[in-house]
C-alpha cells in the first residue's frame, strides 16, 4: 500500500554533520473513533460555543489572539510568528542528541503520539537506511528534539522494520515521580507459600503467542452498538453482573487462580457466558442487552 500523500511534517534528520531530508506521517489512526456532540437535555438541540468579548460582543476567529496575563488584568499578546523568529534553522530539524540502549526510557514518559519517519527523496534514502541499520546492529534508539505543531518536542527515534518511528516523550518535569506516592504502599513480608503460588500463577498465565492485534477497543465497539440500538428504537437494559466467586483469604484465591490458569493452559474451555437478549422499546422488557463499559 502506498504511503498517504499528506505528510504531517517535513524537515531534516540531523546527526552531527549528517543531514537527511525526511517526512513524517502520523502513526496514530483515529478514523475509527466515534465522536459525540453535546446536546440540550430538554430538546436535543446541539450546543453552540460562542466566543464573546465583554466589551464588543461575539467575535470571529480572525479577531482572536493569544496572550499571557503577566499581572492582574494585564496581558501581553504572544504571536506564534514572533515565537518562530526565536528559532534557528536547526530547530526545524529532528536533531539527534545521542544514542541510548533500547530500554533506557521508561514507558511512562511516552506521550502517545507517534510518527513514521521516511526519507524525503532519493538523496536521503542511503543515509537514512545506513542510520537505521546501524541502530539495529547496535541495539540502540536515539533521543532527539524537534519543533512540531508550533512547539519544541522531545522524541525517541527507534528502528521499526524498514522505517524509523518517532515517538513523542513527556519532559521529566511534566511527569509526577513515583517516589511521591511510594509512602502509600505498605512494606509487607510474604509467606513462602504465597510467593511460590504467585510464581506458579505467573508462569501458568504467560502468553505463549502474544499478538497485540487481537486486542480491540471495546469502548468504540459497544458505543457503536449502543448507537445502533438507539437509532432502531430499542431499549438498552442493564446487563446482569457475573457472580464473583467468594474467596475467604488470599491463599484460597491464589490456589483457585492457579487451578484456573493451568486449566486454560491445558486447553480446557471456559464456561460460556449467557447470551443477552434485546428488549423492545414498546413495552415489556424481555431481557438484557449486554452493553458493558
Amino acid at each position: 500500500m502506498a504511503a498517504p500523500s499528506r505528510t504531517s511534517w517535513k524537515g531534516f534528520l540531523k546527526l552531527s554533520l549528517i543531514s537527511v531530508p525526511v517526512k513524517a506521517f502520523t502513526a496514530n489512526d483515529t478514523s475509527g473513533e466515534v465522536h459525540l456532540n453535546q446536546l440540550h437535555k430538554d430538546c436535543n438541540a446541539r450546543v453552540k460555543y460562542v466566543k464573546v468579548c465583554p466589551e464588543h460582543g461575539e467575535l470571529k476567529s480572525e479577531g482572536i489572539v493569544s496572550g499571557y496575563e503577566h499581572q492582574k488584568d494585564a496581558y501581553v499578546v504572544v504571536d506564534p510568528d514572533e515565537l518562530d523568529k526565536l528559532r534557528t534553522k536547526t530547530d526545524r530539524a529532528v536533531s539527534i542528541d545521542g544514542f541510548i540502549p533500547n530500554d533506557a526510557v521508561d514507558g511512562m514518559y511516552f506521550a502517545g503520539k507517534a510518527h513514521y519517519l521516511l526519507p524525503d527523496g532519493i538523496a536521503g534514502s542511503r543515509p537514512y537506511a545506513l542510520l537505521r541499520d546501524g541502530m539495529v546492529q547496535n541495539k540502540v534508539c536515539a533521543i532527539a528534539q524537534v519543533v512540531m505543531t508550533g512547539r519544541e518536542q522531545l522524541v525517541l527515534l527507534r528502528p521499526h522494520g524498514k522505517l524509523l518511528v518517532m515517538t513523542g516523550l513527556h519532559y521529566p518535569a511534566r511527569v509526577k515521580q513515583a517516589k511521591d506516592f511510594e509512602s502509600e504502599v505498605e512494606d509487607i513480608a510474604f509467606k513462602p507459600e504465597e510467593v511460590a503460588l504467585t510464581n506458579t500463577l505467573i508462569a501458568a498465565s504467560k502468553l505463549p503467542d502474544f499478538q497485540l492485534g487481537k486486542y480491540q477497543d471495546q469502548y468504540v465497539t459497544k458505543l457503536k452498538k449502543l448507537i445502533e440500538l438507539k437509532v432502531a428504537g430499542q431499549e438498552v437494559v442493564q446487563a446482569p453482573d457475573h457472580e464473583e466467586p467468594k474467596i475467604l483469604n488470599l491463599m484460597d484465591a491464589l490456589k483457585k487462580s492457579v487451578a484456573e490458569a493451568q486449566a486454560r493452559l491445558a486447553g480446557v474451555p471456559a464456561a460460556p457466558e449467557a447470551d443477552a437478549k434485546l428488549a423492545p422499546s414498546t413495552g415489556k422488557k424481555k431481557g438484557a442487552r449486554k452493553v458493558e463499559g
